[in-house]
């Protein structure tokens, strides 16, 4: 998980505890009273928020009466529209038409949502302001009318209240390698704690709803196989796979005999990814490099990438299609799986800083199926296949909430404090909630030269 310059941990040791952050229980959260409707009243500090570690988490935003007040009246107005159940603040729920969203604090929730719009409505989600009975279920909903909640003539001025991405989260050679090293090099550990024994950090393919856990080792495997037919991998081939992950593709591309280049930013994920190749007997077929996208070298028959472009920015995906097509051999095949959302969103969410771009994956963006036809086009690439999956993805981020939340006592082991976990399964949900709502997809594609192969 990635933190923000302004929260970030220090990076951790390869597959153990974080340097320097020692485990953290959790705090019990007190009871917090609703301070009304009036003046802001001056930011407190959470007493059970790091405030060293968490600044934006610990003290809520000394946002105007004003801002406050219209986040008041949209966020109730919205609330009311929708299959939510809102109890009184003090009062149980009653059975109501959907999940639950409890506010424990109306005060801080609708002055950081006044302030920072819907980062401060997951900032208070980690501060521990609201809480549901379904998380994801609330999410769902908002996400399917996130485009009606606020009004038009308001979304209009979106520019004047939406802040815009950091600078420094710019994808250069050196930013991504920064980016990629504050998600995936926390610790090896964390990510074991709620991905199945594949260690596939990506949608699996399942062949039936609802999933169960121990069916995802199986769907990760099918999800990954289908890639590697989609390409035609097979004995003798050579592979360059782009973003390695922690090596289950190209252990698998192995055993079907290819020649695997698998290429990594993260120094964690690489060194697990050889010792696990290393262990299956195939260290002589897969070459592990820490190496930018960028400066590939060779031509290889197929190039794999799995929700690697998501990663890249849109600044730099020209670079990213042309370096796919410069690595490909003549009559190569090109398969990539990635998330994707709706043109208009994604323009909107190019030019924001949203709670994922501040909290989770800096620098990133997920493009539009038009962006990824328009970018690969440009590149001298053709479109073969294009398949949908993005129901499998709701059903896998679900597995891994219900996993991390089990694992809750190893998670505060390794030193993740409180907050984090609350950020962490905000996350899951938020993204759960993106594919059950139909707001993001997940897609696999086949690429060739411009003809059809």
């Amino acid at each position: 998980m990635t933190q923000p310059a302004t929260t970030s941990p220090e990076h951790t040791r390869p597959s153990g505890r974080p340097a320097g952050i020692p485990p953290q229980p959790q705090a019990p959260r007190q009871a917090r009273r609703d301070r009304g409707t009036g003046p802001a009243a001056p930011a407190e500090c959470r007493a059970d928020v790091d405030a060293g570690r968490w600044p934006d988490v610990a003290r809520p935003p000394a946002a105007g009466s004003a801002r406050t007040a219209v986040a008041r009246f949209l966020v109730g107005r919205a609330l009311d529209r929708l299959a939510l159940t809102v109890p009184a603040s003090g009062a149980s729920a009653p059975a109501g038409r959907g999940p639950t969203l409890t506010l424990h604090d109306p005060d801080a929730f609708h002055r950081r949502i006044g302030r920072h719009g819907l980062i401060g409505f997951g900032e208070s989600y980690m501060a521990g302001e609201w809480d549901s009975d379904d998380l994801a279920g609330v999410l769902t909903v908002l996400a399917r009318h996130v485009d009606e909640l606020v009004p038009a003539p308001l979304r209009r001025l979106r520019g004047l209240w939406v802040p815009a991405r950091p600078a420094a989260d710019r994808n250069t050679r050196a930013g991504a390698r920064e980016n990629i090293q504050r998600h995936y090099d926390l610790s090896n550990d964390l990510f074991s704690a709620f991905l199945d024994s594949t260690l596939s950090y990506s949608s699996a393919l399942f062949t039936g709803f609802p999933a169960r856990f121990a069916a995802l080792p199986e769907a990760q495997h099918r999800k990954i196989d289908r890639l590697l037919d989609l390409a035609r991998v097979g004995e003798g081939t050579r592979l360059l796979e782009i973003g390695t992950g922690w090596g289950e593709l190209a252990l698998r591309a192995a055993a079907r005999g290819a020649h695997v280049t698998t290429l990594t930013l993260s120094a964690e994920q690489a060194g697990l990814a050889r010792e696990r190749i290393a262990a299956a007997g195939l260290a002589d077929r897969v070459d592990v490099q820490l190496r930018d996208y960028r400066d590939a070298e060779g031509r290889y028959d197929a190039v794999v990438s799995v929700e690697m472009i998501e990663a890249v920015g849109a600044e730099f995906w020209p670079s990213y299609f042309t370096a796919l097509r410069r690595a490909l051999a003549p009559g190569g095949r090109i398969a990539l799986q990635s998330i994707t959302m709706g043109h208009q969103q994604m323009l909107h969410t190019a030019a924001t800083h949203t709670f994922i771009s501040k909290y989770v994956f800096p620098g990133g963006l997920i493009p539009s199926r038009r962006a990824l036809a328009e970018h690969s086009a440009s590149a001298g690439l053709h479109t073969v296949a294009d398949h949908g999956y993005g129901e499998h993805y709701a059903e896998t981020l679900r597995l891994w909430r219900e996993r991390f939340t089990a694992a809750r006592p190893t998670v505060t082991a390794l030193g993740f404090d409180a907050v984090f976990q609350r950020m962490w399964e905000f996350y899951l949900a938020y993204s759960e909630a993106g594919f059950r709502s139909g707001y993001l997809d997940v897609r696999q594609l086949l690429l060739t030269e411009g003809t059809h192969r």
